[in-house]
């Protein structure tokens, strides 16, 4: 099986990064990722101001998808996620919703055992491994810190082993990457870090005619998720329910105030997160809403 290094990183997602990797259609394959911080910081001295934040948040990638052309929209299903032996968590002035009322950094080191972080003695917490970057090439140059609607930073807590993620392809092979692991992540991920981990997953990639969006798709087992990043909370929402009512009344060959009814009875409006230069939520459809479309 093919693997992909985590020598192997880019911090722009963009049409003229070079393949890393070449992968066929439903081929099986893993990616080794680094941790947000690049493995800048590994003890407690390692402190968030003095790394290089150009290093920020590297993806592994690019993938080249054979076969895959723009326009196409394609499916990541996440097979497995492996984390390292343990994670990081910073706090530092400025940083997060509160970094207001930080003082100074502190660096907490977590170390991971049998599928639990040890956050301190008396507080252990079962990991929920996620990928907080993923994304495809876009029309134009986005650094890996950024969400948007090819992707990228969207730290959307359901992509994790057992979810599939959707985008719609802007070059040809497609130009996937990923990283930002964490062991762990609330909902908003409100100090700005999650237990920040490196790691490696195991993915599968397909092309999809289930949607034709050119927005971020996240499936689980019960839920669709329309995955939404704007400048403020009030327009991620908006943005956000539009593409679901659209993708409603596609669904159910209804009109848009009966799409906009359902959205407000049956779909969850859920925090991705708040401490990236966009801001992104997530729409959340019953999948046992809408009718099968192959």
């Amino acid at each position: 099986m093919k693997v992909i290094a985590k020598d192997n990183v880019i911090f722009y997602f963009e049409a003229n990064n070079k393949p890393k990797i070449t992968v066929k259609l439903n081929e099986e394959f893993w990616v080794e990722t680094n941790d947000c911080y690049f493995g800048q910081i590994k003890t407690e001295k390692d402190l968030r101001p003095n790394i290089d934040d150009s290093l920020k948040n590297p993806a592994t990638g690019p993938v080249f998808i054979e076969g895959v052309q723009p326009g196409d929209v394609i499916c990541i299903e996440i097979l497995d996620i492996q984390l390292d032996s343990y994670g990081v968590m910073i706090t530092s002035p400025g940083h997060g919703i509160l970094g207001d009322l930080i003082t100074e950094p502190d660096t907490k080191i977590i170390p991971i055992k049998n599928n639990t972080a040890i956050f301190s003695d008396k507080i252990q917490l079962a990991v929920e491994p996620m990928i907080g970057v993923i994304g495809v090439a876009p029309w134009s140059s986005m650094r890996s810190t950024m969400p948007g609607d090819h992707g990228g930073n969207m730290d959307v807590k359901d992509i994790r082993a057992g979810s599939k993620v959707y985008f719609s392809v802007n070059m040809e092979g497609a130009g996937v990457a990923i990283g930002d692991l964490h062991a762990c992540m609330a909902d908003g991920e409100i100090s700005g870090s999650g237990i920040e981990v490196s790691g490696r997953v195991k993915l599968r990639i397909s092309r999809s005619k289930r949607f034709n969006a050119r927005f971020p798709i996240v499936e689980t087992e019960k839920e669709l998720m329309v995955i939404s990043s704007e400048k403020t909370i009030e327009k991620a929402i908006r943005k956000g329910v539009i593409l679901a009512c659209k993708l409603l009344q596609e669904f159910l060959g209804i009109n848009f105030p009966d799409a906009y009814r359902l959205a407000s009875i049956a779909c969850d409006v859920r925090i991705c997160q708040v401490v990236n230069p966009l801001v992104t939520v997530r729409v959340c459809i019953p999948k046992s809403l809408l009718k099968s479309k192959s």
